[in-house]
């Protein structure tokens, strides 16, 4: 069992949090050169979203833990800080997590994110992608993990555990090398 230091930022609790990561002996992450597994969710505005419909494109299809946690935000804003920078990649981002569509609405408005973010509470694209489940009491999280996918719709780059502050920087390094 993995142990976690959770530090509320703007308060003085430090504690140790106990964090069971659930993965099946047979789910695993898809493998670099592997299909992509297709999927469809709705987004934050409550439009279901296909990976299919982002064939040509790449996709930046990132799991992360919670809304308007404070690691998840970071992450978010960066993304949405270099949006202009993906968009000249000719690349989408999508965020999965198994917050509602209604927790998605409330952080992309008070965060004015532009991407979509895909509600998966019942975890189905979360293990069909081999994605861990932490738990803490009765509440799960996805773990932070991306996969990068190709025009082609193969996965070319798989990342675990990220660092929120410097990923949407490793990301688009990871497409501009890919491109060449």
């Amino acid at each position: 069992m993995k142990k976690l230091i959770l530090f509320v930022v703007a308060g003085v609790l430090a504690t140790t949090v106990s964090l069971a990561t659930a993965r099946a002996a047979d789910d695993s992450l898809p493998t670099v050169g592997q299909s992509a597994p297709t999927f469809t969710l709705p987004s934050q505005t409550g439009d279901l979203v296909s990976l299919d419909s982002y064939h040509g494109k790449w996709v930046v299809l990132y799991f992360y833990p919670k809304d308007m946690t404070t690691g998840c935000t970071i992450e978010a804003h960066n993304f949405q800080r270099d949006m202009a920078k993906y968009d000249a990649l000719n690349a989408v981002i999508l965020g999965v997590s198994l917050d509602t569509v209604e927790s998605h609405k409330t952080f992309c408005t008070k965060d004015s994110l532009t991407f979509k973010l895909l509600a998966d509470p019942d975890h189905k694209v979360i293990d069909a992608y081999g994605v861990p489940l932490m738990a803490h009491g009765d509440t799960k999280f996805a773990s932070r993990d991306t996969f990068l996918i190709s025009p082609e719709g193969k996965v070319v780059k798989v990342w675990t555990g990220v660092n929120p502050n410097t990923h949407s920087d490793d990301v688009l390094a990871e497409i501009q090398a890919d491109k060449k």
